[in-house]
């Protein structure tokens, strides 16, 4: 990223120029049927709710990515996108294997959906749900975070939880 951003600067549509690259050592790619194993063992490892079927879904409409390493081939993060309305994406899991947590592989899975929903003119915007504990890494890729009393999806109405929105096709 190549500067920091106030959380109200995302409600002008972020400019995917402005996204972290992954590490030199991973590639960020859409899951095959052949990650389906890897993807849900990282969510799971990561303590994360997983649907298997979901997650089916989701890798055969091209909605989950993975990171993989460069150098052994395997996969070491995966992101599961949701598509809630037509012209939204919500991030639903994020997952890095311990080891490599910190490396900016997270930030770059992120990243890619962003720059997926700015190249689809029928997104408007790209949501997270997350712990508040996570409030600094999605404002440090350009949402604007909102408390979980405004959470608007049905299926998360944690309290406890953030909300973050990140425009996209300076349309939200």
């Amino acid at each position: 990223m190549t500067g920091e951003r106030d959380a109200g600067d995302s409600l002008d549509a972020l400019d995917p120029r402005d996204l972290p690259d992954p590490p030199a050592d991973v590639t960020v790619e859409p899951a095959t049927p052949d990650d389906r194993l890897d993807v849900l063992r990282m969510l799971d490892a990561a303590m994360l709710e997983t649907d298997a079927a979901i997650v089916d879904d989701r890798i055969a409409a091209a909605d989950v990515l993975v990171a993989r390493s460069t150098r052994t081939g395997g996969v070491v993060g995966a992101l599961v996108a949701v598509r809630p309305d037509r012209d939204r994406i919500h991030v639903d899991a994020v997952a890095v294997r311990r080891a490599r947590r910190g490396r900016g592989i997270g930030s770059a899975l992120v990243a890619a959906v962003i720059e997926r929903g700015s190249s689809d003119s029928a997104v408007d915007a790209v949501t997270a749900t997350f712990d508040t504990d996570l409030e600094h890494f999605y404002s440090g890729l350009g949402f604007a975070i909102r408390p979980g009393s405004e959470i608007d999806d049905v299926s998360d109405e944690t309290p406890d939880r953030l909300r973050g929105l990140v425009s996209v096709n300076d349309r939200e």
